[in-house]
């Protein structure tokens, strides 16, 4: 079985980022061991990647900001900044979503991909706090975004999970 750490940029991420605006600045929240992060340094972006655990990103590449911070409890640590395109993945912490729409440039992305409700039959997380409701990520973004795709279902790679999955521009 392939470990979170070995696994490649989502099909999701890889998709979308098409959209992103060449050579842009691009946010990945809770990025982990950096896989998104390293990935979209590569394609030319200017890339900031926050997490609480930023040991888990060893060596980030050249392109890539890594910040260490409890986005959660503590102050956001982007206050300000406007980014080209939002990547979060395997994240969900509901307070933090107004703060990630506001944060988009004109012409902005997020690109957004987490665990929904269904997913506790597959294992963890289970707690229906880290699971998305049906629909909530469009609730999210209504009125603020315009959606350019969106999933909700259940995937079988790299490992079984429900999961919503959406793609929305700031106009």
């Amino acid at each position: 079985m392939t470990s979170h750490f070995d696994l490649p940029p989502s099909p999701w991420v890889r998709r979308w980022s098409a959209f992103i605006r060449p050579g842009g600045a691009v946010l990945d929240v809770a990025c982990g061991a950096g896989r998104h992060a390293r990935w979209l340094a590569t394609l030319g972006f200017e890339v900031d990647a926050v997490d609480r655990a930023p040991e888990l990103f060893e060596a980030p590449p050249p392109g890539v900001r890594l910040t260490g911070a409890d986005i959660e409890s503590g102050p956001w640590p982007y206050a300000g900044r406007r980014f080209d395109a939002i990547v979060v993945t395997n994240y969900l912490h509901r307070p933090l979503m107004a703060t990630l729409v506001t944060a988009l440039e004109p012409g902005g992305v997020l690109i957004y991909e987490t665990f929904a409700r269904g997913h506790e039959r597959f294992g963890k997380p289970s707690n229906p706090d880290y699971l998305l409701a049906p629909g909530e990520l469009l609730r999210v973004v209504a009125g603020e975004l315009r959606v350019l795709g969106y999933e909700d279902l259940v995937v079988e790679e790299p490992r079984p999970a429900a999961v919503q999955r959406l793609c929305a521009r700031r106009e």
